[in-house]
């Protein structure tokens, strides 16, 4: 199995630990309410939401996908850090074992935060991954993150 690293980070104007909040502790609720199209609803499977939950994501009309299965690996509040693993989804194929995610969210002087995301893709065997898959997985994202930014930006007391 080989594994390939990507990390992005996109900055905003929403305080960090807002940002934290919104984009960790609320996202099973708040994705699907902003963003139907990209996340239709977030299903427990095993656990009670804390660290070793299993988690089904029911992506939305928007998607070529179907689901994803991810598991709450970790999650530090004070830190404002965050991990988890999909361990299952039909856009796998046969070539993701699984990818495991690391959410850093860091304040920054202007009040705002950037959110540094590192993302582990363990492969299949020797199996080479599409760049454009990653690249559009970077991008949704990003647009996905953006979105819950202004979704703060316009329901400051949310």
């Amino acid at each position: 199995m080989g594994a390939i690293t990507y990390d992005i980070e996109i900055p905003s104007s929403i305080p960090a630990a807002k940002m934290f909040k919104a984009v960790v502790l609320d996202a099973d609720t708040l994705i699907p309410k902003i963003m139907p199209q990209a996340i239709k609803n977030v299903e427990i499977l095993e656990g009670d939401g804390g660290v070793g939950t299993v988690k089904i994501i029911h992506f939305g009309e928007g998607s070529q996908y179907k689901s994803a299965k991810h598991r709450f690996d970790a999650v530090d509040t004070e830190n404002l850090t965050h991990s988890y693993t999909v361990v299952e989804g039909d856009a796998f194929a046969d070539v993701i074992e699984s990818i495991t995610y690391h959410v850093k969210i860091v304040p920054t002087e202007d009040g705002g935060c950037i959110c540094k995301n590192r993302s582990i893709y363990h492969t299949k065997g020797d199996v080479e991954i599409n760049e454009e898959k990653i690249k559009e997985g970077k991008e949704k994202a990003m647009q996905m993150f953006k979105a819950i930014e202004a979704y703060l930006q316009a329901n400051p007391d949310a």
